[in-house]
């Protein structure tokens, strides 16, 4: 490990320079707190989550660990409610919700409230001071990132760009996460509807190493320890997997997901959609992002409105067998996964790195 990479290692309090991606509704306090004990940096994502419900899983993540671990936030733009595009969605999706005997929505909701506007989950972080919090999807404003420091909290930001990652440096964030193409989940980008350079992982982490000085996490379609040690070569300090650890035992994933990750066949692929959500990102392909990319799609309702329908029609072919329009979030490299518990899994990536 070279000097560099020991930096944030050093600063964390971390034995190996490897970082659990937050994956909202994925991680899980378990999850966390065992990458943490093993000596990584385990995350929670609480975006789909109330203040109340964070606040619960920073004590549940504390209460298994004495390790430093990540509280993951979104800085996306307050969804804008646009009454005929949500119309036009939920018909669209109705003989979906048929086939399976229910009723689409009557109106669809923003069902997530952005970090820019919650003040309840900001002092439910100035109360709990985690270690680690991290942003996706933007920033927040200079008097959340200060109190944010004044709490004695490391700040992280996901960057898909230099000119993002300019930014989070402006902004006095303490490091960039750069997010490749091929990453798993939702893609960062600060402005989804802006033009999107789509670097992979391995040519923006070299490109935010070489032209600005903030510590680089290397994120995107990462699973094994020759893949942490690519990335560390390239000047990151460190390494963030998310779909390496969605098949732990300790991850909220249930078994159709599972299924799809360790099939490691020819039947299941990636897209990247906004089908599902709003916003772009990458997972298995399926039958609701098949209706994203049909012809005569309509235009879809913001981020996370679009979410709302999505939801609700996987409830309802849930409810009858199928994850035919699950959220199943997966990056490129998915086929390597490994059902290992994440102690397991960290002592494999160790290895495997040296």
């Amino acid at each position: 490990m070279t000097m560099t990479t020991s930096t944030l290692s050093a600063r964390l309090g971390l034995s190996h320079p490897i970082i659990q991606a937050p994956m909202a509704g994925t991680s899980t306090p378990a999850l966390a707190a065992a990458v943490s004990n093993a000596g990584g940096l385990g995350s929670l994502g609480v975006a789909a989550m109330g203040a109340a419900a964070a606040r619960d899983a920073v004590k549940q993540t504390r209460a298994l660990t004495q390790g430093a671990f990540n509280v993951n936030l979104f800085c996306h733009r307050p969804a804008r409610a646009d009454a005929g595009r949500e119309r036009a969605w939920i018909d669209y999706l109705a003989p979906s919700f048929a086939e399976f005997g229910a009723q689409p929505p009557a109106q669809l909701r923003e069902i997530y409230t952005s970090f820019v506007a919650d003040e309840d989950m900001l002092h439910m972080l100035l109360d709990e001071r985690p270690a680690v919090v991290s942003f996706h999807f933007g920033l927040p404003d200079a008097k959340r990132i200060d109190a944010l420091h004044a709490a004695g909290c490391y700040l992280m930001a996901t960057a898909t760009s230099l000119d993002e990652a300019r930014r989070i440096a402006a902004a006095g964030i303490d490091a960039i996460v750069a997010q490749g193409i091929e990453a798993g989940g939702h893609r960062g980008i600060f402005d989804p509807d802006g033009p999107d350079e789509q670097l992979g992982t391995l040519a923006l982490t070299r490109l935010l190493a070489a032209r600005q000085p903030l510590p680089v996490i290397a994120a995107g379609g990462i699973m094994d320890g020759a893949g942490i040690a690519a990335a560390l070569a390239l000047g990151a300090q460190a390494a963030q997997l998310g779909t390496a650890f969605v098949s732990c035992p300790e991850s909220n994933a249930d078994a159709a997901y599972r299924q799809a990750l360790l099939a490691q066949d020819d039947a299941h692929a990636t897209v990247m959609t906004r089908s599902i959500s709003g916003r772009p990102a990458r997972g298995f392909a399926n039958r609701l992002t098949a209706l994203g990319a049909a012809p005569g799609c309509p235009s879809l309702p913001d981020y996370p409105i679009v979410y709302d329908a999505g939801k609700a029609l996987h409830a309802a072919a849930k409810a009858r067998g199928s994850a035919d329009f699950a959220a199943q979030w997966a990056g490129q490299g998915f086929r390597l996964s490994r059902a290992l518990p994440a102690a397991d899994l960290m002592r494999q990536l160790c290895a495997e790195m040296a």
